[in-house]
């Protein structure tokens, strides 16, 4: 079995187990006064999606021993805090999106302010399920990964970032700028997620974070660098969503600074990078050392 068939398999099985739990773990009941519990279904379920933030929590987690099933709540966690930016990015104040994961963005099927509503939620829901005592963490460390989700969800994470790069439209940055507001808007729950997976094991010592660390801020830049990449060059219908957004948008990307040639060989640095911080590790982190291979060879 090839390491792309066999990386292939396992993020399937990632896939199959998030998605389990978070049709378990989503409110369910609709009620005929609104239809916010339809856009959060939707929202999640509805299109799919890569889930590569829960792959990045499963990998990291199981590259510290920690048992599948009890990675299921941080995995469902990041997923909720990705789908709720996805919801508000895609909005008119912001990017303006019609379409995410092959089908209208939640303010086109539902209407803007049920959007906002349903990312308002999600985030919220995200961190019930984290604060919940009913899986394998002691309180102390558990009082650590709502602190680390939050502060990769906030001004010092995801939203700083987005704030930045609503800030740059139209606007010329320097490739260390770029870097920077990349590290937030993209890398912080990349990171999170890495390390949320590592710290369900109550034996992950400080050095092997600070690695996981370091190696999830190499796979963040690698994945940013990647989708500025397909927006280029891939296709609509393969994407999920408008090809060339960033030009029309007059957004500030990797290929708009450097080139497609020299963003790919960025990206493939990041990628060996990556590899480098893992090395210390056993073949328990072979999974991390293929997702950030498929991370800079996917193209979708």
């Amino acid at each position: 079995m090839s390491i792309a068939t066999d990386f292939n398999q396992r993020l399937e099985l990632y896939q199959q187990r998030v998605n389990r739990a978070l049709d378990t773990c989503l409110p369910d009941k609709p009620t005929p006064k609104h239809n916010l519990i339809e856009a959060i279904r939707y929202s999640v379920i509805g299109g799919g999606g890569k889930r590569i933030r829960p792959a990045m929590v499963y990998a990291a987690g199981e590259a510290m021993s920690v048992a599948i099933e009890h990675l299921d709540t941080p995995a469902c966690a990041v997923e909720m805090i990705h789908a709720y930016s996805l919801i508000h990015d895609d909005l008119p104040a912001m990017d303006n999106d019609d379409l995410r994961r092959g089908q209208p963005t939640c303010h086109r099927r539902f209407d803007e302010a049920t959007a906002i509503l349903a990312g308002d939620a999600l985030q919220a829901h995200a961190f019930e399920i984290m604060a919940a005592n009913d899986w394998e963490v002691d309180g102390k460390r558990q009082l650590e990964m709502i602190t680390l989700l939050a502060t990769a969800s906030g001004s010092d994470g995801m939203a700083g970032g987005q704030a930045i790069d609503l800030a740059s439209v139209g606007k010329p940055l320097t490739l260390e700028e770029l870097e920077a507001m990349h590290r937030l808007k993209t890398g912080a729950l990349i990171r999170a997620s890495i390390l949320l997976g590592a710290m369900c094991s109550a034996s992950a010592t400080d050095e092997e974070l600070e690695l996981l660390g370091k190696y999830a801020d190499c796979i963040g830049l690698s994945f940013q660098i990647q989708d500025d990449i397909l927006d280029v060059v891939g296709d609509t219908e393969t994407l999920g969503k408008p090809k060339g957004s960033d030009e029309a948008q007059q957004k500030p990307t990797y290929p708009s600074i450097l080139g497609l040639d020299a963003s790919r060989k960025l990206a493939l640095e990041q990628h060996e990078q990556a590899l480098g911080h893992l090395e210390s590790l056993d073949a328990r982190a072979d999974t991390l050392r293929q997702l950030s291979a498929y991370i800079v060879e996917r193209d979708y």
